[in-house]
């Protein structure tokens, strides 16, 4: 509203397609985070799977480098990579029990490099035409983008509220040692949650290249940090147990609404990443502070 009254044009129609446009990758990795946190774990392999689907989406199809060119087909399998990745970072969570945020991390770092060994420095023109109509084209006046973003949205609404999947990813993470003594399959549905939440996450790698047109190992850079932020505004837990897709949602768009506004309004882009660091700061010691006692923080 503040934005409104400083700028009339902040609230037109075409505005709001860009703010929707803008939030659409964010909102596709938002849902998938929240499955993963709401179990009390994290995925830190977002931006590097969001690389390696670049990377092999730009190849598979018409491009500047490579002579393959699949269409449509090379968009899906580029999707693949992410699925996998997050499987393998839920087997060494389940089976080898390393901690999500160590195992995610060194699968960012593979991810990172594999998508790097297939840039060779030099990143691939998209030149696919259907791929390129899909990124920067509209249907019913909203973006392809943002139609893919309300389907995913409506996926993981379905899957919280409808299925096992949703409300096991909150027991688990509400009480772990509980839900394996009431008997839920806990390892599956934690390996289930990091294999969706990479699936998504090569879907926005995916989707960012048709839009930019090339493949580009920067395409998914500071998208983590800005989704796990946005989980935390939604009111989704750190430690597990609580949110879920629609509030994550609402804090994916409330920080897209907000970092328009200051585009509108004329705060300069230095300024701009303060706040956006200092929303993040808020945020993560509004979501952590009622832990201090459980970890003993000593100040």
């Amino acid at each position: 509203m503040a934005f409104g009254l400083a700028e009339p044009r902040f609230a037109s129609a075409e505005n709001l397609r860009v703010i929707a446009d803008r939030a659409a990758i964010p909102l596709i990795l938002a849902v998938g985070m929240t499955f993963v946190v709401q179990q009390g774990a994290i995925d830190l392999s977002t931006e590097g799977v969001m690389a390696v689907s670049s990377l092999t989406m730009a190849l598979l199809v018409l491009n500047s480098r490579a002579s393959f060119d699949l269409g449509a087909l090379g968009m899906l399998l580029a999707i693949l990579p992410g699925l996998g990745i997050g499987l393998l970072s839920g087997i060494a969570v389940t089976r080898l029990g390393v901690p999500s945020f160590m195992a995610t991390l060194g699968a960012w770092s593979a991810a990172l490099g594999l998508a790097m060994l297939l840039s060779g420095g030099q990143p691939p023109l998209i030149r696919d035409p259907m791929v390129r109509e899909f990124g920067l084209g509209r249907t019913l006046g909203a973006s392809n983008l943002t139609w893919v973003a309300i389907a995913v949205v409506a996926l993981g609404c379905v899957l919280q509220y409808y299925t096992r999947f949703g409300r096991y990813s909150l027991a688990i993470g509400g009480a772990e040692p509980l839900a394996r003594v009431a008997g839920l399959p806990v390892d599956r549905y934690k390996v289930l949650a990091l294999a969706f939440c990479g699936l998504l996450a090569g879907l926005g790698g995916v989707l960012g290249s048709a839009r930019i047109g090339l493949g580009h190992v920067d395409i998914g850079l500071g998208q983590m940090l800005g989704t796990v932020t946005a989980l935390v505004i939604g009111g989704t837990s750190l430690s597990g147990g609580r949110g879920g897709v629609l509030p994550s949602a609402v804090g994916t768009l409330m920080l897209a609404v907000l970092a328009n506004g200051m585009i509108f309004v004329g705060i300069t882009p230095e300024l701009q990443k303060a706040v956006e660091g200092a929303i993040i700061l808020s945020a993560t010691l509004l979501a952590t502070w009622h832990l201090r006692s459980r970890l003993r923080v000593i100040t």
